[in-house]
C-alpha cells in the first residue's frame, strides 16, 4: 500500500459519477464487512474477497430506513427512483406494525424472513445483487481507469439452491464472492472508519458533547451544529456590480476562460464555491454562461491558468484599483500571506496554480481544461 492508493479513494470520491449513492453504499459496505472481519474473508492472487450476501446484507440496513422514511430522502438525481426501491417497500410495510426496521433483522439474523414475504424477498435480493454488480461495482474507479471492474470484481456462486431457512446464511451461500485489490483492502483497514465516519473527529466530537450532556442531546442534533458554517451560499453580488459597471464605462468584458469579448456573462468562482466556500473579489471572475456550466465544481488546471494568466491580472488589476482595501485583504489572507511586494500578481498566480495543483493531484477533484 503507497500514498497513490489513498489518492486514488480520494478522486473516487470526488470524481467518480454522484448520479445515485449506490457508489457511496458500496464503499461503506465494503469497509463495513472489512472492519467485521468476517471469518469468510480470504485472500488470493493479491486480491481480498469477500461473500456478496454480506455486502446485500448491508445494503438492505442501509436502505431499509430511507425507503421507510416519510420524509423523501433522495437517493437518484432527477425523477429516478431506486432500481430496488418499489421492492424493497414491500417488505418496510410487511414489518410495519410488527417491530419495523428490528423485527426484519431480527428474523434475517435467526428466526428466518417469514413464508408470507419470502418470494418478494427473495426478488429483491436478487435485485439488490444485479444492481450492485453492474451498476457501481462496474462503473467504480472510472475517474482513475477507463476499464470497467477496474477495483471490483465478482465471481457468482452459480444455481442458487434451496434452504429451509431465507436468512444470512442463506445469503452468503448463494451470491458468491466479490473482491477488491489488496492495497485498498489494507487502506480501508487502516482508514476506513475515518473514511465512513465512525472514528472521524466530528462524529467522536459529537459522541463527547452528547455524553457530556447527559445524554439529553443526540449525535445528529451536535453534527448538524458543529457542521454549520458562517458562509452558506455564494455572494456574488458586489462582482456583478463592479462588473456591470466595467461594461458601461469600457464597453467591453472579456470571457476570463476563453478570451472572447462577451455583453452578457455568468461570475465564476475560479475555485469553486462547494469546494472552497470563497467569494473573495480575486475569486470571482466573469465567464460565458456556456462555460461557466461545463466547468461547474472542476479545478481549471495549471496550463489553463498560464493560458489566461494576462486576463486573470487585467481583471485583478481593475479589482485592485477599485476596490483596494477589499481585494488587498482578501488577496493576502487567501494567496499571497507574508509575500507582499510590487510583483504580487505572479505570487498570487503562483499560489493559485499551487492550490490548484493540490486540489487535484492530492484531494482528487477533477481537472478542467479547454
Amino acid at each position: 500500500m503507497d500514498a497513490q492508493t489513498f489518492i486514488n479513494i480520494n478522486k473516487i470520491l470526488e470524481r467518480d459519477s454522484k448520479s445515485t449513492t449506490y457508489k457511496f453504499a458500496l464503499l461503506r459496505g465494503t469497509i463495513d464487512l472489512i472492519e467485521d472481519n468476517s471469518p469468510y474473508l480470504y485472500f488470493k492472487e493479491n486480491r481480498a474477497n469477500l461473500p456478496m450476501g454480506l455486502l446485500i446484507e448491508k445494503w438492505l440496513l442501509y436502505y431499509y430506513p430511507i425507503v421507510e422514511s416519510e420524509v423523501l430522502i433522495p437517493q437518484i438525481n432527477g425523477s429516478a427512483n431506486l432500481v430496488f426501491g418499489a421492492k424493497l417497500k414491500q417488505l418496510t410495510k410487511y414489518y410495519k406494525g410488527i417491530g419495523g426496521f428490528s423485527a426484519f433483522y431480527n428474523d434475517l439474523k435467526s428466526k428466518g424472513i417469514p413464508r408470507p414475504i419470502t418470494e418478494a424477498f427473495l426478488d429483491l435480493v436478487v435485485n439488490l445483487n444485479r444492481t450492485i454488480t453492474t451498476m457501481p461495482m462496474k462503473y467504480l474507479g472510472r475517474s482513475i481507469s477507463q476499464n470497467f471492474y477496474s477495483i471490483y470484481q465478482y465471481e457468482n456462486a452459480g444455481s442458487r439452491k434451496k434452504a429451509e431457512s431465507i436468512d444470512t446464511e442463506y445469503l452468503i451461500k448463494s451470491f458468491g464472492y466479490f473482491s477488491i485489490p489488496l492495497e485498498y483492502y489494507e487502506a480501508f483497514k487502516l482508514l476506513g472508519s475515518f473514511i465512513i465516519g465512525q472514528d472521524a473527529i466530528l462524529f467522536k466530537w459529537a459522541e463527547f458533547s452528547v455524553a457530556a450532556s447527559g445524554k439529553i442531546l443526540s449525535v445528529n442534533h451536535v453534527i448538524n451544529e458543529v457542521l454549520k458554517s458562517p458562509i452558506t451560499a455564494r455572494e456574488i453580488a458586489a462582482s456583478k456590480t463592479f462588473y456591470k459597471e466595467l461594461l458601461q464605462s469600457e464597453g467591453t468584458v472579456y470571457c476570463v476562460w476563453s478570451g472572447n469579448k462577451i455583453s452578457q456573462y455568468d461570475i465564476d468562482h475560479i475555485i469553486p464555491f462547494s469546494i472552497w466556500k470563497n467569494n473573495d473579489l480575486w475569486n470571482l471572475l466573469p465567464a460565458q454562461a456556456k462555460l461557466n456550466n461545463q466547468k461547474r465544481d472542476k479545478i481549471p488546471a495549471e496550463s489553463l491558468i498560464d493560458k489566461r494568466k494576462d486576463l486573470i491580472t487585467y481583471y485583478w488589476h481593475l479589482l485592485h484599483k477599485a476596490k483596494e482595501k477589499r481585494f488587498q485583504k482578501e488577496l493576502r489572507i487567501a494567496l499571497l500571506g507574508q509575500n507582499e511586494q510590487d510583483g504580487w500578481p505572479n505570487v498570487a498566480l503562483d499560489k493559485l496554480k499551487d492550490s490548484c495543483r493540490y486540489l487535484i493531484s492530492t484531494r482528487g477533484f477533477e481537472e478542467w481544461i479547454i
